[in-house]
């Protein structure tokens, strides 16, 4: 199933619903979505539902680790995660989620009393795919994870390092050079 992530708010709660496989495609929306939701005077909690997730990459939970990082830096306490899926609990866990999260399954959810979940919207498909923002994102969701525990810092290091290399690649060519090494003319 394609992914998608569905938002919305109630009272100052805010809903982020994970649907299907949700990837990289889908972070710069997230992104954008996490940057008001945060500065919305409003703002009270996040609640992270993956009861409906198939699979989340690396990017996806890099930019989740940011969000909790961030909301527990500005407001001392971190988002709620449902997660119903053994599976993509152990992916959790092993990345450290328990540490930034505070995760729990659906009944456990409802026998907390916490706010009832508000309705949602979906996110828009994301529209800038350019190389260089992607690649970006990529790096900063990878740092992410590689700041939560000394596994991921393992994990990830060979890639943000090729990634790394591969952007400063693409900001020193410059100017396109012809075969005799003069710059091309228009």
């Amino acid at each position: 199933m394609q992914g998608s992530i569905c938002a919305g708010e109630f009272e100052g709660t805010h809903v982020l619903r994970f649907l299907g496989d949700v990837r990289v495609t889908l972070c710069a929306p997230l992104d954008a979505y996490c940057d008001r939701m945060l500065k919305d005077p409003n703002f009270h909690a996040v609640i992270v539902d993956l009861e409906h997730t198939e699979n989340l990459d690396s990017t996806a939970l890099g930019c989740l680790a940011r969000l909790s990082i961030r909301v527990k830096s500005l407001y001392q306490r971190v988002p709620t995660l449902i997660c119903n899926s053994q599976n993509l609990r152990r992916v959790l866990e092993s990345m450290g989620f328990q540490d930034v999260f505070m995760i729990v399954d659906r009944d456990t959810y409802d026998a907390m009393s916490l706010p009832a979940l508000p309705e949602s919207i979906e996110l828009p498909a994301g529209a800038d795919l350019a190389i260089e923002s992607t690649r970006a994102r990529v790096i900063s969701a990878h740092k992410q994870l590689m700041a939560l525990n000394d596994a991921n810092a393992e994990t990830f290091k060979d890639l943000v390092a090729a990634l790394e290399q591969e952007q400063a690649n693409a900001n020193s060519n410059g100017p396109i050079k012809t075969a005799v090494g003069r710059k091309a003319e228009g």
